[in-house]
């Protein structure tokens, strides 16, 4: 019997909340301030190589981690442009032994 980890015990709509709060946490966790695990702006988030790879409805994922109070951030629904200063709190930390996803990243040269 293999012991699953925390990653392949979830799925779908969990499964990318906790791959968004492993992420925040690598982007943010620099600027953790009292009951805030990290903080990352929507910006630096769209724009990340690893999360572009990973997320394929960001705002989705945005939106499902919100409702679960795992992320806090001003507003309903964060857009490219317009929200890129818009900062995203982490609230909770990732589940435990969840490891970070494999992401081939395509250069665009």
């Amino acid at each position: 019997e293999s012991e699953m980890s925390a990653g392949e015990a979830l799925s779908g709509v969990e499964l990318d909340v906790a791959n968004l709060q492993l992420e925040l946490l690598r982007l943010g966790a620099a600027r953790a301030r009292d009951g805030v695990v990290a903080v990352v702006t929507f910006g630096e988030l769209y724009e990340d190589p690893r999360s572009e790879q990973l997320f394929e409805a960001l705002a989705g994922t945005l939106r499902a981690a919100k409702k679960r109070k795992v992320i806090a951030f001003k507003g309903e629904l964060l857009l490219k442009g317009v929200s890129d200063k818009v900062e995203i709190e982490l609230l909770k930390p990732p589940p435990d032994g969840m490891e970070p996803a494999t992401v081939t990243i395509h250069s665009n040269q």
